[in-house]
């Protein structure tokens, strides 16, 4: 008895176990073939990036390993529900109480917070030379730098406990001490410290709001020796309450709400030409509205990021402004056009030029450098500002 009873259950046993493994086969099947048969995306919209494209084969790729190195990060980027299975990965993460999920913390009040990587002794030195670069070689026109720190160090008492980073104010405070006598170093933390209980950063994005960006440009107007309008001067709609950002998209996460995005509309003469120099393109206002209907909805402030752009404004004051920047002036700018009568904007990272020769051609009489400090103290560009040799 005692026999047939042992003799069934291992029968029972090797046909769970073939049941199991057939059923491991056809999964490993079904996922393949739908990987087959699934169109090839180009694009993420909920990572907010291009997506890998299939490698193509050779035999030099495949010995030096090159080949299968493409091959993995195109299988990853094309796997079938990979959206899916991000957001388990990141809900799981969350639930098991991990502070960061892709160097982005989870902070307290939904805010997601992008870690600050603190800028080595080397590059340092090589941002401070080339600053004094710039000073040697354009010592008749006024010179400002304003650094803005991130929402890590504003807001830092809602990071997660035992939270180490770096201060950015550091670093910041470090950089003004060397170029103090060369650079109007404006001071934007402090204005930004003052309102942090304001809505002035995004919850998943690593920008300031249009708010964080009409107090950065109260502290660069007072900076500068000028009077900053105040907020009644401007009409503020609303114009999306579903914005996710960058750190939405980088730490894969799911199930947090949207943020909102303001325009500040003066209540005077709005009446502007943007002329977007390299693209050959020119339009009448800041905004770009076909960008709320796409994933990166910051890219409403001039459509996003470009080389050189010249604006002409309705202050017929005749000073001229010209902003070596990163995004975060892209949403700041619209309110400098009651103050300047000509505004450009150059971003270094994009621009193949001699900024230099612009200066001269455009009769530039003040310059300001604007960067978010988590940008700045990593880009590279700002070397751009050392001339070829």
């Amino acid at each position: 008895m005692e026999k047939n009873k042992k003799i069934k259950k291992d029968k029972y046993r090797r046909a769970y176990k073939r049941i199991l493994s057939l059923s491991f086969i056809l999964v490993i099947l079904m996922f393949g073939g739908l990987n087959i048969i699934k169109p090839v995306k180009t694009f993420s919209s909920e990572e907010n990036r291009i997506l890998a494209e299939k490698p193509k084969f050779s035999k030099d790729l495949l010995m030096d390993g090159r080949f299968t190195k493409k091959f993995e990060k195109y299988f990853s980027d094309q796997f079938v529900f990979r959206d899916f299975f991000i957001g388990v990965k990141s809900d799981t993460e969350r639930l098991i109480g991990k502070k960061d999920i892709n160097g982005v913390y989870i902070g307290d009040d939904g805010y997601l917070m992008e870690k600050f990587q603190k800028p080595s002794k080397e590059k340092m030195d090589e941002i401070i030379k080339s600053f004094d670069t710039f000073y040697g070689l354009e010592k008749d026109i006024n010179k400002n730098i304003a650094i803005v720190p991130n929402a890590i160090e504003i807001l830092k008492d809602k990071l997660p406990k035992n939270s180490t980073d770096e201060s950015q104010k550091k670093y910041i405070d470090n950089l003004k001490n060397s170029l103090v006598d060369k650079f109007n170093f404006i001071d934007v933390y402090k204005e930004l410290e003052n309102h942090k209980d304001e809505n002035i950063y995004y919850k998943t994005d690593h920008h300031w709001t249009t708010e964080g960006a009409y107090y950065g440009y109260r502290a660069i107007m007072e900076g500068l020796g000028c009077t900053p309008k105040n907020k009644e001067d401007f009409s503020i709609n609303k114009v999306t309450n579903d914005f996710y950002g960058t750190l939405y998209s980088k730490g894969g996460f799911r199930h947090l709400d949207g943020d909102d995005i303001n325009v500040y509309v003066p209540k005077g003469n709005t009446d502007v030409l943007v002329n977007y120099a390299e693209e050959d393109k020119k339009a009448t206002t800041f905004y770009d509205l076909d960008a709320l209907n796409g994933k990166d909805k910051y890219a409403l402030f001039f459509g996003g990021n470009h080389s050189v752009v010249k604006i002409n404004t309705p202050c017929e004051n005749g000073k001229k402004l010209l902003i070596i920047k990163d995004s975060y002036a892209n949403s700041l700018v619209p309110f400098l056009s009651q103050d300047f009568s000509s505004i450009s904007m150059v971003d270094l990272r994009y621009y193949n030029g001699d900024i230099y020769e612009f200066i001269k051609e455009n009769q530039v009489d003040n310059v300001l450098f604007l960067y978010n400090a988590n940008t700045f103290f990593q880009d590279d560009s700002i070397k751009n500002l050392i001339p070829l040799e």
